[in-house]
């Protein structure tokens, strides 16, 4: 009688604990030192059994590349998907960013600042303040892989 939509972003959500780095056969999805999961795309075989074992929707094979127009740029410099087809491909919340002390593209251009990125370890942090008191939550907890993302109230 009252349907409400809710509109949920869907990213890599960063696990401590990640399913997709435990089942890739040739290495590409791996944890970097910062915590990130990321993929090198000159190892991914393509196999997609990332996809099969993330229980999140955040994964996407790339069979060719296609673009609304030709030859569309790729924003905020993600050149290395250019010359890959045959790969998944995920967010890495902008890990060349973040080595330059910069903020993921979409937390720098979110019109209404609801997206917050920061350091889960620091309990004074902008993220780890707002989780706290706005009841934040990680997607499906039953599944641990203590995802690094989390949605507030």
């Amino acid at each position: 009688p009252k349907p409400t939509r809710l509109f949920m972003p869907v990213l890599c959500y960063h696990c401590s604990d990640p399913l997709c780095v435990a089942v890739c056969p040739t290495g590409a999805s791996h944890v970097s030192e910062e915590g990130l999961v990321l993929i090198d795309y000159d190892k991914c075989a393509g196999c997609r059994a990332c996809i099969a074992n993330c229980p999140y929707p955040s994964r996407t094979y790339v069979s060719k590349r296609r673009y609304y127009f030709p030859d569309t740029p790729i924003p905020y410099d993600k050149r290395e998907l250019l010359r890959h087809e045959g790969v998944v491909q995920k967010c890495d919340f902008c890990v060349e960013r973040l080595r330059q002390g910069e903020q993921p593209a979409c937390v720098e251009t979110c019109p209404t600042s609801c997206r917050v990125f920061g350091d889960l370890e620091d309990p004074e942090s902008e993220v780890s303040v707002l989780i706290r008191e706005r009841e934040g939550f990680q997607l499906y907890p039953e599944k641990r892989t203590d995802p690094s993302v989390y949605y507030v109230r």
